[in-house]
């Protein structure tokens, strides 16, 4: 008679997925689909990244689920920490921003790949799986535009305008558009406030701001 695998023993074999992300509803749907695959499965979720680096050291996943925008830091901020501590952690970036925005700077800061919000339920398991075998996930257009910079053919109407935003001044700018004073940007990010004043005068310059209300206005624009 053959002996029958342990659940235990079944989910050893499966490629595990954490998740760090915030909005509750895309955890689930997220969570449900991989977990109706027969070779993966999801061991844990957050939306707080110190409890995430605690965990993932504990359960070590096969694939990170990141979310671009948290409600205390910034998802590039936790790659590169991740980044440091797992080293050879696959991560997928999920986000609700364009991936033109994103998607490159993700890629320079150590992602597996980018995944937009609104394609999740859709892109998942694919992307998962292509980087569980060492590959780059990308959607056909982002994939396309990489491309085009690569061999020196970029199409400056593709990029974001943010782009031109180091990974800290779009930091600030996303705060600047949550309606933080630069009090509490500081105190978020742990920096002095002429620090701050730094990254909003190299925002306002690289941006064509004409001052910190016009700046602040088109923050908010970018978020809505």
């Amino acid at each position: 008679m053959k002996r029958q695998s342990s659940p235990d023993q079944i989910a050893s074999k499966k490629a595990t997925v954490y998740l760090i992300d915030d909005h509750p509803l895309l955890v689930r749907g997220v969570s449900q689909l991989i977990n109706s695959q027969p070779d993966l499965l999801t061991v844990g979720s957050t939306a707080d990244w110190t409890v995430a680096l605690k965990q993932i050291g504990e359960l070590r996943p096969d694939v990170v689920l990141l979310d671009v925008t948290l409600p205390n830091t910034n998802g590039i901020e936790v790659l590169k920490n991740l980044r440091v501590h797992y080293p050879d952690l696959k991560v997928l970036m999920l986000s609700m921003h364009d991936e033109s925005m994103y998607a490159t700077r993700s890629l320079k800061a150590g992602a597996s790949g980018y995944i937009m919000k609104a394609t999740a339920t859709e892109e998942a398991v694919a992307a998962i799986r292509q980087v569980l075998d060492g590959g780059i996930y990308l959607s056909e257009r982002m994939t396309k535009q990489t491309m085009a910079q690569l061999v020196g053919h970029k199409n400056p109407s593709d990029a974001s305008p943010l782009s031109i935003l180091s990974d800290r001044e779009l930091e600030v700018f996303q705060m600047v558009a949550d309606g933080l004073t630069t009090r509490n940007i500081a105190d978020k990010l742990h920096l002095s406030i002429k620090t701050v004043e730094t990254h909003k005068s190299h925002i306002k310059e690289k941006l064509h701001f004409e001052n910190s209300t016009q700046m602040t206005q088109q923050a908010i624009q970018w978020r809505t």
